[in-house]
């Protein structure tokens, strides 16, 4: 499944980006996963048995404990705490089952907390022993892969997000399931449950139906807006998650208060191009086009008929774009613009990654359109490598085209 083999490849990156390297003795993290399931489902395209999100995040803890050891005289203690939570009661009873032929019965009621309830109602208890575990920061991962698009309000997302400054979420939104079955009653009832009802600026669902061709398009893109924005996260990605099960495309938004914990997601993107389709720009300004019909100018941005898949046409379709839009951000400022703020301030724009960021800056200052000023106000070359804080300005004859 798509979005098992994402949470795989992020797990993996995310242990790597906080532990691998660091010097430490210890790693605090716990991770919640809101909708368990019972741990194993059948694949819909093998027929075969295969495990679901709890098996994937503690598998992936062995394997980051291995790797991130390797070469260390003192190994890094990883203090990992699981609650898997799952309302349903056969789920309930096949999660429990799973996790002990998997071996990991041992840890029930320390380690790991399995807990019959929805995630609404035990949410505020999870935040107060994450806050109890980890006090300076409340390092957590919340999964919340709903079945649907109501089950988790943007209230408790926002409560999360500002009560444990250093939790990531990773959201699944069925929005072609939310679409395909709106009317204006239940359409206004869904909106009510996630805390976003007037998205729709007092017009009705039927009157946008009949006066815009386009209408499933300019909902997504001012319902994804909304939703973002009542979640309160400084970083999210908004990327689809192609179903080749028929049953529609769904958003998968990670959201966070971290850019570089928005990038390590970006990264996943591109590294499961096959999993992943944006319906949107390749530069800074993506949302402007978000939900656009890419047969209006797939010929102009050279993107395949289905939109902007994380292939290498969209990695230098992006590169092309961030060439022509990063100048005008840098020209109006006079000092230039630090490096980590300009990827920070515009990453949410953009479906590029911190690297393709580099490779657009970089070949702009071999073309001599900016300079990269280093910590020590000297000059530097163009390299692999731009650090947070070099500073990327204009240089002292722009060229006319740049003007």
């Amino acid at each position: 499944m798509a979005k098992h083999r994402i949470l795989k490849s992020y797990m993996a990156a995310y242990y790597q980006t906080l532990v691998g390297g660091q010097p430490r003795d210890e790693f605090k993290l716990t991770l919640v996963d809101g909708f368990a399931g019972g741990g194993v489902y059948t694949h819909a395209d093998t027929g075969k048995l295969a495990y679901g999100s709890p098996i994937i995040l503690l598998e992936a803890e062995k394997e980051a404990e291995f790797f991130i050891n390797q070469g260390r005289s003192k190994p890094v203690r990883l203090d990992i705490g699981y609650f898997f939570i799952e309302s349903r009661r056969n789920p309930f009873l096949l999660l429990k089952r799973t996790l002990q032929e998997k071996g990991y019965g041992a840890r029930f009621g320390s380690s790991i907390q399995i807990l019959k309830r929805s995630f609404e109602e035990i949410a505020d208890d999870i935040i107060k022993k994450i806050q109890k575990k980890s006090p300076r920061n409340g390092r957590s991962i919340f999964i919340l892969d709903q079945f649907g698009y109501s089950a988790v309000p943007t209230s408790l997302i926002r409560k999360i997000l500002y009560t444990l400054p250093g939790a990531e979420i990773i959201l699944t939104f069925a929005v072609d399931s939310f679409l395909n079955f709106a009317n204006d009653k239940n359409f206004t009832t869904s909106l009510k449950k996630i805390e976003i009802p007037n998205i729709l600026a007092g017009r009705s669902l039927r009157e946008i139906k009949a006066s815009d061709t386009q209408w499933r398009l300019f909902i997504q893109s001012t319902l994804y807006k909304e939703l973002v924005r009542q979640c309160g996260a400084k970083h999210y990605t908004p990327f689809f998650v192609r179903n080749k099960q028929g049953h529609g495309d769904y958003w998968l938004i990670h959201l966070s208060q971290h850019f570089r914990a928005r990038d390590v997601m970006t990264e996943v993107h591109w590294q499961n191009q096959n999993y992943f389709i944006h319906y949107g720009g390749a530069g800074l300004n993506m949302f402007d086009m978000l939900g656009y019909d890419p047969q209006h100018d797939s010929g102009l941005k050279r993107q395949s008929e289905l939109g902007f898949e994380f292939d290498d046409v969209a990695k230098e379709s992006s590169i092309e774009a961030l060439m022509a839009q990063v100048p005008k951000v840098i020209y109006s400022h006079d000092e230039g613009v630090n490096y980590g703020v300009l990827y920070a301030t515009t990453c949410n724009e953009s479906p590029a990654s911190s690297n393709i960021y580099q490779e657009a800056i970089i070949k702009l200052a071999q073309h001599r359109v900016i300079e990269i000023v280093g910590t020590d106000g000297k000059p530097r070359r163009p390299s692999k490598q731009i650090g947070l804080s070099d500073q990327i300005i204009a240089p002292s004859q722009r060229p006319l085209f740049f003007v």
